[in-house]
């Protein structure tokens, strides 16, 4: 397996600006041409071509380039049109904004990151359409409930329950009518038995009786 190599590589052709290691500068950088940053830098970063930061190098700037390769620290928002590498050694506080974007082993980034692509607007589903009243539904009003007056309490429900009371009452008013009906029907039957009764006993009295001298003689 092929190591990865240690120390920054150029990218896109020489180096056109070079920040010693021992160096220091605070201001605004404009160049078009590469710039590697070894030593301490403060401000702004501005170039049309690429960006090193060594590992020794410190940078408390905004950096706007075409690729970034970060060995060192960067404390500040990077914009990349190309590539944007932190590599093992590197630290980066602070936005990215870049077409593409490498962190090796050991790197570190600490902010928000934003790809540029094009088309790159997100997808959004279809919204559900509100569906439309039916016709006259607007006008319709939802029935209100009507208290019950002192009349409707006050009569009685009618229906199977009610029916079976009047007849339970009506049958215990009419109970003692009915009990006379009936005795004057049982001895309205007993009388014609009681005759039948009678004109039997009487015949059987005749038929046992013996008879007399002047029935005996013919």
């Amino acid at each position: 397996m092929f190591k990865k190599s240690e120390t920054p590589v150029v990218v896109g052709g020489k180096i056109s600006n070079v920040l010693g290691p021992d160096t220091s500068y605070k201001g605004t950088l404009k160049s078009d041409g590469n710039v590697r940053v070894d030593g301490v830098f403060e401000g702004h970063i501005e170039t049309v071509g690429n960006v090193i930061i060594g590992p020794s190098g410190k940078v408390l700037a905004d950096i706007v380039a075409s690729s970034v390769q970060v060995w060192g620290a960067v404390r500040g928002n990077i914009t990349a049109q190309g590539r944007l590498e932190i590599l093992s050694t590197g630290r980066v506080w602070g936005d990215i904004k870049v077409t593409s974007m490498l962190i090796d082993e050991g790197g570190m980034f600490r902010g928000q990151c934003l790809m540029m692509a094009e088309n790159a607007e997100p997808f959004a589903l279809p919204t559900p359409q509100a569906q439309e009243p039916a016709p006259g539904a607007a006008d319709s009003k939802p029935l209100e409930a009507v208290p019950p007056s002192d009349a409707a309490v006050a009569q009685p429900v009618e229906g199977p329950a009610s029916d079976s009371a009047s007849r339970v009452q009506a049958e215990g008013a009419d109970a003692p009518k009915l009990a006379e009906a009936g005795a004057s029907s049982v001895e309205a039957t007993t009388k014609p038995v009681e005759a039948i009764r009678s004109v039997l006993t009487s015949r059987s009295r005749r038929k046992a009786a013996p008879p007399t001298d002047d029935q005996a003689t013919p």
